[in-house]
């Protein structure tokens, strides 16, 4: 027998998520003999609804909503039998498209074949954990001035803050630390990649693969605004690998400092301020995927 739990989270999508949750739900049922349905109408509501259905020890949690709610989901389910699927609702999905699953559909059809795999996470010295890509400098400051503005709604807040961000461009002195030694260096951004992608596909670390007990690093060091905008449109296909200005490298553990007042995310969700540590856990969240 299946036991699963629906945690939907209705405002994901701009309310995609709570117009399709009656269809998720009924297309779950049809794989699943067990479904219980929770809605999480916060993130601390979401949080506790998470933890509660790992606790009662259900075999599935299928999240319905964006990369907040699956970020969520990770917190619950991480170094636990319960194995996460994710029905994508948002805006980036970026969880999701790693995990192969676009409708409901996809995550029934690997629920009836008992698809299941072990990925990495990473784990933050905060004690929070993530899935895919947790970055500092240029981009996290782009999120941290949106998340600030009242005006205007949706994607052009992002366009403001990124050419408020651009206007006020300074590299900073960014120390990373890994098993490997030390570097020191003036950065406009670093990424540390479990998965390859965030913002909504944006392949930063484009060579990330999480079953491979490894992060993946991307070091974007002191560049002109005018390079970084032209560097910009390569994000989206993994060309800036190749840019001089950028330095790639793997590491199971990773330590970001310097005296530069960067604030870390991950998940697309804000962390803390440097300095972070962070290690890879090679195997620590179950998932549903082929």
């Amino acid at each position: 027998m299946t036991h699963a739990a629906l945690l939907v989270c209705p405002a994901s999508g701009k309310g995609r998520a709570a117009r399709i949750a009656g269809t998720v739900a009924a297309g779950l049922r049809e794989a699943v003999d067990r479904l219980d349905l929770h809605v999480g109408y916060s993130a601390g509501d979401t949080a506790r609804l998470a933890r509660k259905a790992v606790a009662d020890g259900v075999d599935v949690l299928v999240v319905l909503g964006g990369d907040g709610g699956a970020h969520l989901g990770v917190q619950a389910c991480a170094e636990t039998p319960t194995a996460l699927a994710v029905v994508p609702a948002g805006t980036g999905n970026d969880f999701a498209a790693v995990l192969g699953t676009a409708t409901v559909d996809d995550v029934v059809a690997n629920l009836r074949s008992g698809a299941r795999k072990r990925f990495d996470l990473g784990r933050v010295s905060t004690g929070t954990w993530f899935a895919t890509v947790l970055c500092a400098g240029f981009d996290s400051a782009v999120n941290e001035r949106a998340n600030a503005m009242r005006w205007p709604a949706g994607p052009r807040r992002y366009d403001l803050a990124i050419l408020a961000e651009l206007a006020a461009l300074r590299a900073a002195p960014l120390v990373v630390e890994t098993e490997h030694g030390v570097e020191e260096l003036d950065a406009t951004l670093v990424a540390i990649g479990n998965t390859p992608c965030y913002g909504g596909g944006i392949p930063v670390c484009p060579d990330a693969d999480p079953t491979d007990g490894l992060f993946d690093l991307t070091v974007v060091t002191e560049v002109s605004r005018t390079a970084l905008v032209r560097m910009l449109p390569t994000l989206r296909t993994g060309g800036h690998v190749e840019h001089l200005a950028v330095r790639t490298l793997r590491a199971r553990s990773v330590r970001l400092g310097g005296d530069n007042g960067w604030v870390g995310y991950a998940d697309g969700e804000r962390i803390a301020e440097l300095p972070l540590s962070v290690d890879c856990r090679p195997g620590a969240l179950a998932v549903v995927a082929s």
